[in-house]
């Protein structure tokens, strides 16, 4: 079968352009977002969680329209891009009463799961004004925690989708590119770790990190319908040494190039960061190198 076009390593045959085609005459009126989730329901696109891969269908049919194969419905709206116009988090206000002692006087610790809870803007108001980063809304895949003692939250933990490329844990795992493109999906990036500036309390770092990687993989299977078997990070190295990591047994890959995902100039533009990586499973290579 003819290939006219590929989108995102996937062939497109000239007979299901035909039945792209077939379906926009089928449906007139309708939006570019409507016939893209039409195209899933014919063409079983969905994640495994079960909802449908609309966005990625929208992109190949955008792909299709500028190639000339097929002739979309005009755009009916526009919505604002929300990277312009999405407002910063407001300030949270919590205790700021110091918390100190042993850890293990701290009492019972309780990870929340608080993406699209009620508990959500807390977390991101507290990101926002107490880690040096500040909050920046994840891509792709992604889970946040609030960590409390008693009523209290003493620690946050925010995740997403693994970069596509990263040379030092590429050559870690020791995966091929092709490999890598059909199980990227299998990593967590631990984007930000933040204990509240108020407590101070010896080794809760590493320990809160040992906890939360031993329910990672089950967290992430709840919400998205697939585990993840690997974890990583950066650690800016000017700012910290990643101690904590360390101490929970992460390993050292290698240091980023400085340059970015963007980068077109191919010459370091930012500071070079320790990359830092954690096995979930005990066979993770095994699963992540699998056809």
């Amino acid at each position: 079968m003819e290939t006219l076009l590929r989108y995102r390593g996937r062939p497109v045959t000239a007979s299901e352009i035909q039945q792209i085609r077939e379906l926009i005459a089928a449906h007139p009126g309708e939006s570019r977002r409507r016939l893209s989730q039409r195209l899933c329901e014919a063409w079983g696109w969905r994640q495994a969680n079960g909802a449908l891969r609309d966005m990625v269908a929208r992109g190949l049919m955008l792909a299709l329209s500028r190639a000339g194969h097929i002739e979309l419905p005009a755009v009916k709206w526009r919505p604002p891009n929300p990277l312009t116009v999405r407002a910063r988090p407001g300030s949270i206000e919590v205790a700021h009463t110091p918390i100190s002692g042993k850890l293990r006087e701290l009492g019972e610790l309780v990870f929340r799961q608080v993406r699209r809870t009620s508990e959500e803007r807390c977390f991101n108001g507290l990101l926002e004004s107490h880690h040096y980063l500040g909050y920046s809304q994840p891509v792709g895949e992604q889970l946040k925690f609030m960590v409390y003692a008693g009523q209290r939250p003493v620690a946050l933990f925010a995740w997403s989708s693994a970069a596509r490329h990263l040379s030092p844990r590429d050559r870690y795992l020791g995966w091929h590119p092709q490999v890598r493109q059909r199980n990227i999906h299998f990593l967590a990036y631990n984007t930000r770790f933040l204990v509240l500036p108020w407590v101070a309390v010896p080794h809760l770092a590493s320990h809160l990190l040992s906890r939360m990687t031993r329910m990672l993989c089950a967290e992430w299977q709840k919400v998205y319908g697939h585990p993840v078997y690997f974890a990583e990070t950066f650690v800016d190295t000017t700012r910290h040494r990643g101690t904590c990591y360390r101490a929970a047994n992460w390993v050292m890959l290698g240091r980023t190039q400085g340059r970015g995902k963007n980068d077109l100039a191919h010459r370091p533009n930012r500071t070079l960061k320790d990359v830092l990586g954690f096995p979930l499973v005990a066979d993770f290579r095994e699963r992540l190198l699998s056809a």
